[in-house]
């Protein structure tokens, strides 16, 4: 016993001293934690094809985590329910990786709405410092849950939520049929189709999604969009029948841009891209007026107050451009592996 003791030590030693010495072992583990999160009714499934691109490009950077919180019928507990589960899992996660230093999202569709929503819980405010030591450091920022916030990205996301004209394509752009999905919506899809439709007025509340452009009851939403380096928004330009042009790239039809045909080879299916500065504008404060001021707007110009990377994408070419909704995601490998270029603009713009 005695040699086999004193082989095991001599042998932990020697591995101990290859680990410490200059590039030796396996180095350090990664500590940029990236949270992907699915859309209504999915699973952490629909980001595999997303997560094993990230971990084969970006292995020894980033630690993969897919939402597995709020899978299928879950999805319909209503956004703020699904944000409090998913702030719960990152928790967890976190607490499973004392390395984590740094944390990002990736989230596809109503997805992008509940990774807002967690944020806003996970967000804590700068350290309380002096003044003199806050002009020698500038660097003092809020955190999410005590980590560095680098990118925030969605897919395919109603950030302006399904409710206006031609929001859900699928409708045909028909008021009337618009109006009727509006009244009937929390019978499909529950209290996130109100959510989605801003029908909801739990207890008198404004629309939980105009709640979301603001720092309101006590949860700082925007503060916590804000802290992070960056907020990218992917969009289809057309044929998503889910989440229109407009809702998931955060503009009004006046700022709908012209695109041409990609001429990358790179990303063959981006077709337009740009840097949306954050703007400063007069807020609708009447929360009843909803004639003078519509809630598209509210929520267009509390977005607006942060800046965006604008990606949009196009699949017109496509054989399989009806379901441009799961192509952006990759959902499939196979049936919508046409957006594997939209992952890789993904990764290869990705700040670590």
């Amino acid at each position: 016993m005695g040699d086999l003791g004193g082989a095991w030590h001599e042998a932990a030693a020697a591995a101990e001293e290859e680990a410490q010495a200059p590039g030796g072992g396996v180095g350090p583990e990664p500590d940029h934690l990236v949270v992907m999160v699915h859309g209504i009714v999915g699973s952490a499934a629909d980001w595999k094809f997303g997560a094993e691109q990230f971990e084969k490009l970006l292995s020894d950077k980033v630690i993969v985590h897919r939402s597995n919180r709020n899978m299928y019928k879950l999805t319909l507990d209503g956004v703020d329910v699904m944000g409090e589960r998913l702030a719960q899992e990152i928790v967890e996660e976190t607490n499973k990786r004392p390395q984590i230093r740094k944390i990002s999202f990736v989230a596809h569709s109503v997805g992008g709405l509940v990774a807002r929503y967690a944020i806003g819980r996970l967000y804590r405010p700068p350290k309380q410092t002096s003044q003199s030591s806050q002009n020698l450091n500038n660097t003092n920022k809020g955190t999410i849950h005590g980590l560095e916030a680098v990118n925030f990205i969605t897919v395919a996301s109603p950030h302006l939520g399904s409710r206006g004209n031609k929001q859900v394509p699928f409708l045909f752009g028909f008021t009337a049929i618009e109006t009727f999905a509006s009244y009937i919506i929390h019978l499909i899809f529950g209290k996130t189709g109100k959510h989605l439709f801003l029908t909801d007025n739990d207890d008198g509340k404004p629309p939980l999604l105009l709640r979301m452009v603001d720092d309101w009851g006590g949860v700082q939403f925007m503060s916590a969009l804000k802290v992070f380096k960056r907020r990218v928004a992917y969009s289809n330009v057309g044929h998503d029948h889910i989440v229109g042009w407009r809702t998931s790239s955060i503009r009004r039809n006046s700022e709908l841009p012209k695109w041409t045909d990609s001429g990358s080879k790179i990303y063959p299916h981006i077709v337009y891209e740009e840097l949306s500065k954050a703007e400063t504008m007069n807020q609708c404060t009447d929360v009843a007026d909803v004639d003078s001021c519509m809630l598209e707007e509210r929520l267009l110009r509390g977005l607006k107050l942060v800046s965006w990377e604008k990606v949009d994408v196009s699949f017109h070419n496509s054989k399989v451009r009806s379901a441009a909704h799961s192509v952006i995601q990759v959902k499939d490998p196979v049936m919508h592996s046409e957006g594997a270029d939209v992952i890789n603009h993904m990764i290869d713009h990705f700040v670590l």
